[in-house]
């Protein structure tokens, strides 16, 4: 049977997980907020030189909180840190949060990109707009989620073309669902140089993207960086979730995250540079009995393709931006119509 994504090829396509946006236009910035809808398992790989987060070193086997309440991923560098205080303060106004002694305490890891730099960009005046954007995009949260320039991915470019927010989902033959949703901010290029192909492109499902440019029958240059970004330390990330309905625990949930990077290295090139923070969570909102490990070794695998698919269709949903321009643009032909809603 042909793999099959799930009815959104969404993220959301697995139960339990809510997604809302908030952008800050001016600034050509945003934050995403990846909601549980109750405290799900969760764990944390970071790959890249120039990593920037928040709460991730609890999120390690053998430390004492063992579930998360939310994920944020944001544009902003350090200040979109404060993005997952919003979301701490609609969390706490719900009523959630690990309970310690008498008080409640959201459990909001965080992983932000650098979108300072974003050409025409408008620098905020007075308090920074992350911990608003934060209660925002949290207050959003649902199902459905535009792809492209929209929160995390609004100031976020991809090599030297516009970046943006990309997903994608995997219904698996015993009915499990995993799913990825990534800001696409890499140093390293998500096409073929020599003629812009996707290198995620053989991953793709049936009809999930557009005819790719023809490979050129002349060997690639391995050192051809020139749709690669600017090298600038610590102005690039590529930041990601995967979830699953599967059972995991901790140590299952970080290798879920290890072997989830792998969907970087498929889509972009190169990838965990000096000058990136690349960082993947991995979600768990399953229940029951512990996964074997040849279905971890199946779900990581599934998990892998379905990141990099996620930032082939972030890529493709981009429309140009302060003079950074399309895979479209450049690439495809006739532009998209708007943002992808899907």
């Amino acid at each position: 049977m042909a793999a099959q994504a799930g009815p959104r090829n969404l993220i959301t396509d697995v139960p339990g997980i809510l997604v809302g946006q908030a952008e800050d236009r001016g600034g050509l910035s945003g934050t995403t907020v990846v909601l549980a809808e109750a405290p799900a398992v969760a764990s944390v790989d970071v790959r890249g030189g120039a990593p920037g987060s928040r709460e991730t070193e609890l999120l390690a086997p053998g430390t004492l909180i063992d579930r998360i309440d939310a994920i944020v991923l944001s544009g902003g560098s350090a200040f979109g840190l404060d993005a997952a205080g919003g979301v701490m303060d609609w969390l706490l106004a719900a009523g959630r949060g690990r309970a310690v002694g008498p008080a409640l305490v959201p459990i909001v890891p965080a992983a932000i990109l650098f979108d300072l730099g974003f050409p025409s960009r408008v620098m905020w005046t007075g308090e920074p707009p992350y911990r608003r954007l934060g209660r925002q995009a949290v207050t959003a949260a649902g199902k459905d989620f535009v792809l492209g320039n929209a929160g995390a991915g609004l100031g976020a470019t991809a090599g030297r073309l516009k970046g943006g927010i990309g997903s994608a989902s995997l219904k698996l033959a015993g009915g499990t669902m995993v799913g990825a949703i990534v800001a696409v901010n890499s140093w390293g290029a998500a096409v073929r140089p020599d003629c812009g192909r996707l290198w995620a492109a053989d991953l793709a499902l049936a009809g999930e993207i557009e005819r790719q440019p023809v490979v050129p029958d002349a060997a690639l240059d391995p050192e051809d960086f020139s749709q690669c970004g600017a090298a600038i330390p610590g102005a690039n990330t590529t930041i990601a979730v995967v979830a699953t309905d599967a059972a995991l625990d901790k140590a299952g949930s970080r290798r879920l995250a290890i072997m989830a990077q792998d969907g970087l290295a498929r889509a972009i090139r190169p990838i965990h540079t000096p000058f990136d923070g690349d960082t993947v969570f991995a979600l768990s909102t399953g229940t029951g009995g512990p996964v074997e490990r040849a279905a971890l070794l199946a779900l990581g695998s599934a998990a892998a393709d379905c990141l990099a698919r996620a930032i082939m269709r972030a890529v493709l949903a981009a429309e140009p931006l302060g003079g950074v321009p399309s895979w479209w643009h450049l690439w495809g032909g006739t532009a998209p119509r708007g943002p992808s809603l899907c």
